[in-house]
């Protein structure tokens, strides 16, 4: 299960990386949560489409390959994903009808004490 959930944070910076909105929103479920790292709360798979479809069109920021996520499975169902790197990014993902999707995100700031 885990390798499914390997495969979905893949495909959630191949489409980040290539500028693909619809296929960026499509990775959460449709009523998803999705906090960024400057506190802006969306709900919902269209508010994420819609949200980056304008931040694809004004950056060029590209997520970095091959992060070594943390998952922990909280029911055969559901699963905590922790991913850092120059943030610090949980997921929740959960098994739908169509595979495993996010239904959670929260990117924060990496800081030291």
């Amino acid at each position: 299960m885990s390798e499914e959930i390997v495969k979905l944070l893949v495909r959630l910076g191949e489409t980040w990386n290539a500028g693909d909105a619809a296929g960026y929103a499509d990775l959460f479920t449709a009523d998803a949560d999705y906090v960024t790292w400057f506190g802006l709360h969306m709900r919902g798979r269209q508010a994420i489409e819609d949200s980056h479809r304008e931040l694809f069109a004004t950056t060029s920021i590209k997520l970095p390959e091959g992060a070594q996520p943390q998952i922990r499975f909280l029911s055969d169902d559901v699963a905590l994903v922790i991913s850092d790197g120059a943030s610090v990014v949980s997921f929740t993902a959960v098994r739908t009808p169509e595979g495993w999707r996010f239904a959670s995100f929260q990117n924060t700031r990496v800081t030291t004490l």
